[in-house]
């Protein structure tokens, strides 16, 4: 299982400052939302130009226009860029088009979508590359999110396309993602707010490394 870093900071200065110290625990870098609207995709730029063997993820949450929004993404040097599960179908099948002529990925962000399982299958036929199963920061803070291994496990027997797991995720949760079938565990606040982000993502990275 690969591990991504959230940053969901606010600067550039405070995303880089972080990623100098952890950026040799993790395997996905990703641009978090309110960074990039903060800073715009001059941050996932600066993230694949200083970080260049590191995949770079564009959490971008696009609703609308999912070509235009992908291939911006694209373009700025994203590896992965995000499009809410929700979209209509013409605007992830955008998505998709744009991901294939770049030869890059799509993540379908489950966030809000009722029916999972049925939509993940929808997901999977129209060509996303990855289903991420999002427990958001709201739903968190009111305690609206439903297992995380459970649902995980659900989907995985429900599709064959990969799952990644972000929200909430910390050392104690994540060997039970990776056991629940992602192939990448998406984790924020469980290094940027810890004491030592390098010593957090030193024992997250080792909890998962002996399974790749």
């Amino acid at each position: 299982m690969k591990l991504q870093v959230s940053v969901d900071l606010l600067s550039l200065e405070q995303a880089m400052n972080l990623l100098k110290d952890v950026v040799s625990y993790v395997d996905i870098i990703e641009a978090g939302t309110p960074l990039i609207k903060q800073e715009g995709l001059k941050v996932v730029e600066t993230f694949k130009q200083s970080f260049p063997d590191k995949l770079i993820f564009a959490d971008m949450k696009t609703m609308d226009a999912g070509g235009l929004e992908a291939e911006m993404a694209f373009k700025a040097g994203a590896d992965f860029t995000t499009i809410l599960a929700v979209s209509n179908d013409s605007t992830i099948e955008g998505a998709v088009v744009a991901a294939r002529k770049y030869g890059k990925y799509v993540t379908a962000d489950m966030i809000s979508v009722s029916d999972r399982v049925q939509r993940a299958r929808n997901l999977e036929r129209l060509g996303v590359n990855y289903l991420e199963l999002h427990c958001g920061l709201d739903e968190q803070a009111n305690h609206l999110c439903a297992s995380t291994a459970s649902e995980l496990a659900a989907l995985r027997g429900a599709v064959s396309i990969s799952l990644s797991a972000a929200g909430g995720i910390n050392e104690k949760t994540i060997q039970e993602v990776e056991a629940a079938g992602a192939d990448v565990a998406a984790v924020g606040a469980a290094i940027y707010s810890a004491k030592s982000p390098a010593e957090s993502a030193r024992r997250l990275r080792e909890k998962i490394n002996s399974k790749g």
